[in-house]
């Protein structure tokens, strides 16, 4: 049987793909832009004939259907592995529940440890050879059609070919029906505004960054702030290894500052995992001969990142204590993001020749509620907050106030050198909290 007649065997449509859920079933919605539409928008027509259907996504960009026809949560139950703005509101209301995880170990969890009953993934159209790529999620992609007892893919005309990479597409042979579509925009993310404070914190780590040094940028303001500095300066001869490609390295890289030619391994290339941003970045990703897109249990590995000489990894927190335990997912029970890949970079930041990690934050912030000024530097972090990153994994701290470096640092010569980059009216108290906990020396400086 040929390709063509083989691919037109498996057409069906959303609806009609939808009918192999059953009550109870496990159903994976990939992640981030690879999550289905049409077919999100099929199984919540399914609504009345379903029972307890769970659902894990992560980082999704546009609203569930399966959600909003079941504000009681007795048909469908979705589950994220990551929260993006829209899943935080779902969390708020009850809707969405958190799945812990550290992002690299992600594809070991499907192939070891769960169940995917229904995969339903977003795809590139199929190609001469009949591999329909997974253009900007590579993740655990693979390891998840690979676990799934039954694979629907549905193709989107507007996802872009990413040339290039491991595991990076799925073979018509391995998919049971496969559903077309008109499709509406990619979603996008555009660059926010830059703070005063993002553009100090920006110029210190940039301050830092040697030429030819690889770097992973997160998500938000800060990352765009570092990514817009290297832009305009003499830097030269960079590269990148990262889980999420967003607009900075577009930027750095038009600017002529990005060639990825001094990388001790995927020399050349540009390494990621998954891809978010403007339309702007999703055209430069478009079949760009000098980016792959990888698994997360090899971008995100940290004997990996250990392998390339001066790799830069910097990435933000909500909050910091004293003892240099960073919160980076939650703010006390409300959970607002995700551990994601950040203490596997701050690891391999750390393991890398010439390399440094970067936890990056703004020393305070204003209460909606009450309007006041509070410090994001805090003696104990609140009850029930999860610690991203461990004391004992901490490298170097980064506010508008200046570079903490905590490795290696006893409990009182931490708290010294937190206390020096927190604003300065919190600097009495915090030395006082200091004192209490027992973590502060009477030859310890007085800011």
């Amino acid at each position: 049987m040929s390709l063509k007649q083989e691919y037109k065997k498996k057409i069906v449509s959303a609806n009609e793909a939808v009918k192999v859920v059953k009550s109870g079933d496990w159903v994976d919605y990939s992640f981030c832009l690879g999550q289905p539409v049409a077919l999100d928008q099929a199984l919540a027509l399914r609504k009345e004939e379903l029972f307890d259907v769970k659902i894990r996504g992560g980082l999704r960009m546009a609203p569930l259907a399966v959600v909003d026809v079941d504000p009681e949560r007795e048909h469908f139950c979705y589950n994220s592995w990551h929260f993006s703005g829209l899943e935080r509101q779902l969390s708020d209301k009850g809707l969405c529940n958190y799945i812990p995880m550290i992002y690299r170990n992600k594809p070991l969890h499907y192939r070891k440890s769960l169940e995917v009953d229904v995969a339903m993934i977003m795809v590139t159209p199929m190609d001469e050879y009949g591999n329909f790529n997974f253009s900007f999620t590579n993740s655990a992609t693979k390891a998840i059609v690979e676990k799934a007892k039954i694979v629907i893919v549905e193709v989107n005309e507007n996802l872009p070919r990413v040339i290039g990479g491991k595991e990076n597409s799925i073979h018509l042979s391995e998919i049971d029906f496969i559903v077309e579509g008109n499709h509406p925009d990619i979603p996008v993310i555009n660059p926010g505004k830059i703070s005063e404070e993002e553009i100090k914190i920006a110029a210190l780590i940039a301050a830092e960054i040697p030429n030819g040094a690889t770097i992973q940028l997160g998500i938000g303001g800060l990352p765009n702030a570092v990514g817009t500095m290297i832009a305009e300066s003499d830097l030269k001869d960079l590269g990148f290894h990262t889980e999420m490609l967003v607009d900075a390295y577009m930027v750095i890289d038009k600017a002529g500052k990005m060639t990825n030619k001094k990388k001790n391994i995927n020399m050349g290339k540009g390494v990621f995992s998954f891809c978010a941003g403007s339309s702007d970045l999703y055209e430069w990703v478009r079949g760009n001969r000098q980016i792959e897109s990888y698994p997360i249990n090899y971008v995100n590995d940290p004997a990996v990142m250990s392998q390339i000489d001066h790799f830069i990894t910097i990435n933000n927190c909500i909050e910091v204590d004293l003892y240099g335990q960073v919160a980076s997912e939650s703010a006390g029970k409300r959970h607002i993001s995700g551990t994601g890949g950040q203490l596997d970079f701050v690891t391999g930041g750390y393991l890398s020749n010439g390399g440094k990690s970067f936890i990056a934050l703004t020393s305070t912030f204003v209460d909606k509620k009450s309007g006041e000024l509070k410090s994001r530097l805090v003696p104990s972090l609140m009850e029930s907050t999860a610690i991203t990153n461990p004391r004992s994994q901490a490298h170097c701290l980064v506010t508008e106030w200046g570079i903490a470096d905590l490795a290696g640092r006893t409990t009182w010569e931490r708290a010294e050198r937190i206390i020096q980059i927190s604003h300065p009216s919190f600097h009495d108290e915090l030395i006082k909290q200091a004192e209490k906990l027992g973590i502060w020396r009477k030859t310890n400086k007085r800011m």
